[in-house]
């Protein structure tokens, strides 16, 4: 702390006690110190380099389109308009017979199809949320999305 001492009583005191200041500014380095190494601490993760992957389509692959009419969805497989209980019917019935025909589940070779769903991007995620568990529990373990290159991007891996 800082005291006046001597001089004329009656003149104004023109220096500043600067004390307190430097007594915040250490709490506040004190503070970013602990703060930041908490902050910048991270799961290192690596993850593909990959800009586009091109789909290889196999006639056993289930392709979907989605999008929403009105607030409505909309679900076709292939180009036929189903709903909900025809989607899992058609979906039970495809992944039996895709089983059936390359000689059961005891196959070690077994290839089970992939899902293709190509959604509009105007349609809301319940649409396209409903057709994956759809899917899923129809028994489809794959599922993934189609989506459209950037044009002129690169469609090989980096």
């Amino acid at each position: 702390m800082a005291m006046a001492v001597g001089g004329d009583s009656d003149s104004p005191m023109s220096d500043i006690n600067t004390t307190p200041l430097v007594d915040v500014m250490l709490v506040l380095l004190i503070i970013f110190l602990i703060a930041v190494p908490v902050v910048i601490q991270t799961v290192e993760v690596k993850l593909p380099d990959v800009r586009f992957d091109p789909t290889t389509t196999k006639p056993e692959n289930v392709s979907l389109s989605i999008r929403a009419v009105n607030g409505e969805c909309e679900v076709y497989w292939g180009v036929t308009r189903v709903n909900a209980d025809e989607l899992l019917e058609r979906a039970v019935v495809k992944l039996k017979a895709e089983i059936d025909r390359q000689g059961g589940v005891n196959n070690p070779d077994l290839e089970l199809p992939e899902v293709h769903i190509r959604g509009d991007v105007a349609t809301p995620y319940r649409c396209i949320g409903g057709a994956i568990y759809t899917m899923q529990r129809a028994g489809f373990a794959r599922v993934g999305f189609i989506s459209q290159p950037a044009p002129g991007g690169a469609t090989t891996r980096l």
